[in-house]
């Protein structure tokens, strides 16, 4: 896919996705939606990449939100057809598209926030795993100041992050917050001057990338993200005990091992693409409808 709305550089096991509309603050559109979805395949199916940043262009913004002036006009927060069936795919919330395809990740996702980050542009940024910003980076779930509500799937995301009572909060006032705030909420891990946001986020890239098994980071992935809401803990000791089972049989276990008694570095050689272990995924995809 040509990329018009971002931009995807490979280097060295780590992938970039950096947001790309310089003039308009890299606002979010349903093209910037598809080219996004299209690089996170791209990162799954490349056993090469360990880890990806997502950032956006420039030192003032992220995203700041929905494209309120599309070119050509149009309709802003969803498909301009009328449907009398809410179960119809048109429905659908593009930002949530989006995020549940960041959900379904197989390579850890780190945000490196450079800025503004408002509406779909805060929302986007609930699936990644590890999320740094720089120190004028402002934040605003501000949905109800503009008549609509929360999408993205963000009442699901959002308080799992930062609890109920400051999801709430942020929702219904839809106040901008500095980056002081949402490290001490617990949105983001650090803040960072912005010449050196995208050096601490690489740093932990390569954290992943030189010392993990890319097979051992897509199951931790998943099963943090699907059975840290599960009703038992039941739910959680059937999978732990399958993929213990599994990999421990493994040649990157193998390695693992004989890398730490031989006091090198590991060179684990399974994939995400062939070695997988065979009970995944685990669950069924559930539908829109």
């Amino acid at each position: 896919m040509s990329y018009t709305q971002i931009k995807l550089d490979i280097a060295d096991g780590v992938a970039t996705i950096t947001l790309h509309r310089p003039e308009k603050m890299n606002a979010f559109t349903r093209v910037m939606m598809d080219e996004v979805i299209d690089a996170i395949d791209t990162t799954d199916a490349d056993d090469s990449v360990r880890a990806v940043i997502v950032t956006g262009h420039g030192d003032r913004a992220f995203c700041a939100g929905a494209d309120l002036t599309p070119e050509g006009g149009g309709h802003v927060f969803s498909d301009p057809n009328p449907v009398d069936d809410l179960s119809d795919e048109r429905v659908r919330d593009g930002g949530g598209r989006l995020t549940l395809r960041l959900f379904n990740s197989k390579k850890p996702l780190i945000g490196a926030c450079n800025g503004v980050a408002v509406g779909v542009g805060a929302t986007m940024q609930l699936p990644f795993d590890i999320r740094l910003c720089s120190d004028n980076a402002r934040f605003g779930f501000v949905f109800a100041r503009r008549g609509i509500t929360p999408e993205a799937a963000s009442s699901w995301f959002l308080p799992r992050l930062v609890g109920m009572q400051t999801a709430l909060e942020w929702c219904m006032t839809g106040r901008i917050f500095d980056a002081a705030e949402a490290k001490e909420r617990g949105l983001v891990r650090s803040v960072h001057p912005q010449g050196e946001l995208m050096d601490a986020a690489l740093g932990i890239a390569r954290e992943i990338a030189d010392n993990t098994s890319a097979v051992s980071v897509a199951m931790t992935r998943a099963m943090l993200w699907r059975l840290g809401a599960g009703g038992h803990p039941m739910d959680a000791h059937r999978i732990d005990s399958r993929a213990i089972y599994r990999l421990s049989r493994s040649a990157d276990a193998k390695e693992g091992i004989a890398s730490f008694l031989e006091k090198r570095p590991p060179a684990y050689p399974d994939t995400v693409s062939a070695d997988m272990p065979d009970f995944y995924p685990w669950w069924d995809e559930p539908a829109y409808r």
